[in-house]
């Protein structure tokens, strides 16, 4: 939401913030782009082979943006800070959502906004709030020193300490005049999909699509770091996924062998009476599986009831440095819970059928005559 899904600029732009280099707003992409539905692709599966499939979605919003860093003076404070320039084509629904105090800019005045958006950490460390006016510094390609004054409109926080520290937001029109651009000139366009799932073949999709001298970065390259990390968890949920799994599994089992030796003169009966084997074990899988069944009902309606107490008060909170996020959020997906709860039951008597075998076991005179 901070960054968009893709990024489209100019090839040679550098990570540092005080080197940009102009793009015309004139593209045949913008802002058609939009119209853009779901695309085919070719899936490179290392199991199917190259396979064709159907993104999930299409091309959600584009905007312009400009980035150039600065020296904020404030109150005898000084801080470094990269400004993101942004227009009238700005998307405002995700930063809203963590607009802490203050109002957004106004980008639709015939007049430019000399508003700033600081994070609070920024204003925290300058001592600055609502309303007051701090001085940022800029030095231009041609080594001029320029001093432009904003008053501080609005505060956010997105919980990503390394970047609420480092950038704010600005009327993109105001960095125009700084770096001595045209109105129709940017720093480069930002492209928001539908569905995040769908990175990849967008992204090769718009690189060979554009014109030489302009390339595109996604934001999974672009932010690898973080990315990695959300990887982690991944493998973490796999792992932990396993290892109740397991534990359900031998519980099961466990289960099964002492209601086989429990009911051995009952098996013993049964056999004498006629009944086979299969028709037996059928009658301890079938009260096996209600009691995973059981379980499962119980199971669930805790857990979504944590989950519900979670997401109403937020009782877990998260060390916000580590994890970027103050709370533990909740999303619950109805499908994977169903999913989940159809894969335990399964399982879980599938391999319940080996220690069922215990049954042929059984000699019917032993059995009748067991105590």
């Amino acid at each position: 939401g901070f960054w968009g899904h893709i990024h489209i600029a100019d090839y040679q732009q550098s990570r540092s913030w005080s080197e940009v280099h102009p793009l015309s707003t004139e593209q045949k992409f913008y802002p058609s782009i939009v119209e853009t539905g779901p695309i085919r692709y070719i899936d490179n599966d290392p199991i199917w082979g190259q396979t064709e499939k159907m993104t999930k979605g299409g091309v959600r919003h584009i905007q312009t943006y400009i980035l150039y860093s600065g020296i904020i003076s404030a109150k005898d404070e000084i801080e470094g800070i990269v400004l993101k320039g942004i227009g009238e084509d700005f998307d405002w629904s995700y930063l809203q959502r963590y607009l802490q105090a203050g109002e957004p800019l106004h980008l639709s005045d015939s007049t430019e906004d000399k508003g700033i958006l600081l994070s609070e950490f920024t204003a925290n460390r300058l001592r600055v709030d609502i309303g007051d006016k701090i001085d940022i510094f800029f030095v231009t390609s041609a080594y001029e020193e320029l001093q432009r004054r904003f008053t501080v409109k609005g505060l956010y926080k997105t919980g990503l300490e390394e970047y609420d520290r480092e950038f704010a937001i600005v009327d993109m029109r105001r960095l125009q005049q700084i770096l001595r651009w045209q109105d129709g000139e940017v720093g480069g366009f930002e492209i928001f999909l539908d569905d995040i799932e769908d990175l990849e073949p967008f992204t090769e999709e718009i690189y060979f699509d554009l014109d030489r001298g302009l390339s595109a970065e996604n934001i999974k390259e672009r932010m690898r770091a973080i990315f990695e990390w959300l990887e982690l968890q991944d493998v973490n949920e796999w792992v932990i996924m396993g290892l109740m799994l397991i534990v359900a599994i031998i519980n099961m089992v466990t289960a099964l062998l002492i209601l086989i030796l429990e009911r051995t003169n009952m098996i013993g009966t049964l056999k004498s009476l006629g009944a086979g084997n299969w028709a037996i074990r059928k009658v301890f899988l079938y009260y096996a599986g209600y009691i995973v069944v059981v379980g499962l009902f119980w199971g669930n309606l805790i857990g979504l009831g944590l989950c519900w107490l979670q997401d109403t008060f937020g009782f877990v909170t998260l060390d916000e440095a580590n994890y970027y996020l103050s709370v533990a959020p909740i999303k619950v997906q109805w499908m994977t819970i169903l999913l989940l709860n159809l894969g335990t039951l399964l399982v879980t008597l599938l391999f319940l059928i080996v220690p069922s075998y215990l049954v042929s076991r059984v000699e019917p005179v032993k059995a009748i005559r067991f105590k």
